[in-house]
């Protein structure tokens, strides 16, 4: 039998820290005037901390007897944290902002400090996913350039197919570096149009050259050279033949120069039978194809066209429904009867998705419930987020005569993102398998008034979400 005192220990080695007694390291860090010195010993440091093994082994001692490390590039609040660490196994970040909190992942990946390493990436993913998603681009970089960084790649990987617009429209996209972008633009899943990658493109490029007139036409032709040469690997990985004609002529002749003449020609030429250069294939870009404008067509076993014009006139605030034309498309991506009814498969079809419309049928009534939400569904963010747009509903069918539509309270928490449960807060809640064990509900939370009568729990018999897709020129009633 053997028992541990883990916390008296703990407190003893943050003693020797507080001490200095002994000590034969000195560790100075930050810049003068702000810089500090930490009084520390060789033997706890080299047992903790694979970097600071070798550098007391590389380092010289002085006159004193002490040997001394230079930190400059970590503050002293940062590495007091870690220090702290490496001598009592504890750490505290309660007052520490998010970008700090990376820079103490970074440092400890400079050390070496694998325990460490591990828990950062989780802490930031479970906690800070939405500064994440603002940094992305340097967040997936550095995700690829270190091996260590294992959690964090997975979490770019698994956000840039479906919602690529949180690596293109990051602040920092621009410093992305030539060999992350390539993987990016190699990828067959990005949903995304391809004239807006395109866009994307030439905007890292110009980002490379930030001395470039700011009006395309005072151009030289030396300029447009220049940044031909910058995207020469880039170019060929765009799905030009993905791309409408009218973006062509909007978006890509006024950048004529930067492409080879077989290449531009083919892609004027897109629609004949036969072209020389080698065009890449389609994404994997989900999509639905609809009829036209004059007909709705729905890929729905819930709702019907008459639905979708009602849902349609609530996105826009109309005061009454629309009648023939629907300004929007309604792309299904997720069916909990193919898919299937856990929350883990709603994520796995919507997560990074804005604009949706969830739609379900209760088992045994009925009744068709739904709701908007115009932000993304993000698992990886805090569980509760407000959307003043949203709004939950209940469907006229032939048992109701009416629709009942119930928008968002302003300021009050509207939509839920958690694992186990989705929806829109309590006043329409899935939650773990929706489809068996009476665990779906709808009460008054943070929306206008309850879109059904019960409250009692209940399940579905089917669930459906849509993405919401303004179409291009559609007149309107």
């Amino acid at each position: 039998m053997s028992t541990n005192f883990y916390d008296r220990l703990s407190a003893d080695f943050s003693g020797i820290l507080e001490s200095g007694i002994d000590y034969n390291v000195i560790i100075e860090v930050g810049e003068a005037p702000s810089n500090q010195r930490f009084k520390t010993h060789s033997l706890i440091l080299q047992s903790r901390s694979s970097y600071f093994e070798i550098k007391l082994n590389e380092t010289m001692l002085n006159d004193d007897n002490i040997k001394i490390i230079y930190l400059p590039e970590i503050s002293v609040e940062n590495f007091e944290i870690i220090i702290k660490y490496i001598y009592s196994g504890n750490i505290s970040i309660e007052k520490t902002d998010t970008s700090s909190i990376f820079d103490i992942l970074l440092a400890s990946n400079k050390f070496g400090l694998d325990e460490l390493i591990k828990y950062f990436q989780s802490y930031l993913i479970e906690n800070n996913a939405s500064w994440l998603r603002l940094n992305f681009s340097k967040i997936h970089q550095i995700s690829t350039q270190e091996n260590n960084f294992k959690l964090l790649r997975e979490f770019c990987n698994y956000i840039i197919p479906k919602s690529p617009n949180t690596l293109f429209e990051s602040r920092d996209f621009t410093t992305l570096s030539e060999k992350v972008l390539i993987s990016i633009l190699e990828r067959d899943d990005l949903q995304m149009d391809e004239s807006e990658i395109w866009d994307h493109i030439i905007r890292w490029g110009k980002g490379q050259h930030p001395n470039f007139p700011t009006n395309l036409n005072d151009w030289s032709d030396d300029d447009f050279l220049i940044l031909k040469n910058t995207l020469h690997q880039c170019i060929p990985l765009i799905r030009y033949f993905s791309i409408s004609g009218e973006d062509i002529f909007k978006k890509l002749l006024p950048y004529q120069q930067l492409f080879e003449r077989q290449l531009w020609a083919d892609i004027l030429s897109k629609n004949l039978t036969s072209v020389s250069f080698k065009l890449l294939p389609p994404r994997k870009y989900k999509t639905t194809k609809f009829s036209p404008r004059n007909k709705i067509s729905i890929d729905s076993v819930i709702i019907t066209e008459e639905h979708a014009l009602e849902i349609g006139s609530w996105i826009d605030k109309k005061d009454s429904p629309y009648i023939n034309e629907n300004p929007y498309d309604f792309q299904l991506i997720f069916r909990g009867s193919t898919d299937g009814f856990e929350c883990i498969n709603f994520y796995d079809n919507c997560d990074g998705i804005s604009q949706t419309i969830l739609v379900l049928k209760v088992k045994n009534t009925g009744e068709i419930l739904g709701g908007y939400n115009s932000l993304v569904w993000d698992k990886y963010a805090e569980p509760y987020f407000k959307n003043d747009d949203a709004f939950i509903f209940s469907l006229k069918t032939e048992k109701q005569h009416e629709s009942i539509l119930s928008r968002a309270i302003s300021g009050l928490y509207t939509i839920y993102n958690y694992n186990d449960r989705v929806g829109f807060c309590e006043d329409l809640c899935l939650h773990n398998n929706f489809n068996t064990g009476n665990s779906c509900c709808c009460s008054k939370s943070g929306y206008e008034k309850c879109i059904r009568n019960s409250t009692e729990y209940f399940s579905v018999e089917e669930c459906e979400v849509f993405k919401v897709i303004k179409k291009k020129s559609v007149g309107q009633n």
